[in-house]
């Protein structure tokens, strides 16, 4: 036979995780309320399986899974749909929250998503670039590997804080006149990531005012084509701070 892995994830209460994963699209295959919590859901042959434990704090998560497709903007375009039509609005901070896609130094194109019971989910898919899938270190660069730290801490570990520090060391060297300067496809895309942590960290006038330097950034048409994704993130923070309090 075929063997099948299926996460067992923890939540504080079912119903919530029940209606994130209905609005992403999956089925509710078995739910039980009581006496103990449990309900499964499935979406083509991704199965995951939630149980519910009344002194579990969702904020403290450290659960997950990793699911592996072969359509990860696809899934991610038509998870940001579901979810914005269920919640009014793409919820990108906080619980439940999902993030950017993103090319990842080992050889991954991925995702993060974290539902109502903190459990993260990262879908990714294999890059067509040569990788043995292992992390890899930093470039010696400056910017480059100010830009290859802070998406790991932003979009890999979630430490929010580190990718703070790292990208506003490189915006300040930048800034400084001293030593070299980024190149603009370099500088767009340290101040598109650092007002994407802006935006998470809730700092709107902050992430309002990054986002304004790099809409300011001149670009090639190369370069723009070579920073479509960095260019989508930034449109979709946009639309998403329209709405929000400075």
């Amino acid at each position: 036979m075929a063997e099948k892995t299926i996460p067992l994830l923890p939540c504080q209460t079912i119903q919530p995780v029940a209606d994130f994963y209905t609005a992403l699209g999956f089925e509710i295959t078995f739910i039980q309320k009581s006496p103990n919590p449990y309900v499964v859901v499935e979406r083509g042959s991704v199965e995951l399986q939630f149980f519910g434990m009344k002194k579990y704090e969702p904020t403290e998560s450290f659960s997950g899974c990793y699911v592996l497709t072969d359509d990860v903007d696809g899934m991610h375009s038509a998870f940001r749909a579901g979810l914005k039509a269920a919640y009014g609005k793409v919820p990108t901070r906080g619980l439940p929250r999902i993030g950017p896609v993103k090319d990842m130094s080992y050889g991954v194109r991925q995702f993060l998503m974290t539902d109502p019971g903190g459990n993260t989910i990262r879908i990714g898919q294999p890059n067509d670039v040569e990788s043995d899938g292992h992390y890899q270190p930093p470039p010696k660069e400056a910017y480059a590997r100010a830009l290859h730290l802070g998406v790991v801490f932003a979009d890999s570990k979630e430490d929010l804080g580190a990718a703070s520090k790292v990208l506003d060391h490189a915006l300040k060297q930048a800034g400084s006149g001293e030593g070299p300067a980024p190149t603009a496809v370099q500088l767009y895309r340290l101040l598109v990531l650092r007002g994407d942590v802006a935006q998470r960290l809730n700092h709107i006038a902050e992430a309002r005012g990054l986002l304004g330097r790099a809409a300011a950034v001149e670009l090639t048409e190369d370069e723009r084509e070579e920073l479509s994704d960095d260019r989508k993130r930034a449109g979709e923070l946009l639309e998403s701070l329209e709405h929000e309090e400075p």
